[in-house]
């Protein structure tokens, strides 16, 4: 399949909140304290150009399948957050979502010293992806994320 991997345009951001609500969706995340109900889900093109701050988004035959952000993470400084990322079904298991992850982690490094991510127990094929990648899983939480219900937490050095 050929998936193109790009900086997320004004254009995507509805079909980016959408690939994430199904996603949410699919693993009985659609609640508070998760990326449901943050107020700024719709607007990643304009909360992701900033210094420190990207989103990409991946794209087959027009259609958004998935993504990935950075961003600071709040309280820690020298550390991001891996934020949003998700693909659809259909995506999963292309290679796709390591593309996303190299993307990520090659921008992440010129900015921060480590990288911190939040997801759900329940999101084990996604917890292997995180492993294979190096990320560790840590006990208590890091910054302010907003995030009170994801519950397993991992970080990555990124020197």
């Amino acid at each position: 399949m050929g998936y193109t991997i790009r900086e997320i345009e004004p254009a995507d951001n509805a079909a980016v909140e959408q690939v994430i609500r199904s996603c949410l969706i699919e693993f009985g995340a659609d609640h508070e304290g998760t990326a449901w109900a943050d107020p700024d889900l719709g607007r990643f093109s304009e909360i992701y150009g900033g210094d420190g701050r990207r989103y990409w988004v991946a794209v087959e035959n027009g259609a958004v399948v998935g993504g990935v952000g950075i961003g600071p993470l709040l309280g820690v400084p020298g550390t991001c957050e891996l934020q949003k990322m998700y693909c659809l079904p259909a995506a999963r298991g292309t290679g796709v979502a390591h593309r996303l992850m190299d993307t990520a982690l090659d921008y992440a490094r010129r900015w921060y010293g480590a990288c911190y991510l939040e997801t759900f127990p329940n999101m084990t094929a996604a917890r292997r992806f995180y492993e294979k990648y190096g990320f560790r899983r840590i006990r208590e939480p890091l910054g302010s994320t907003g995030h009170f219900s994801c519950d397993v937490r991992y970080l990555r050095e990124l020197v």
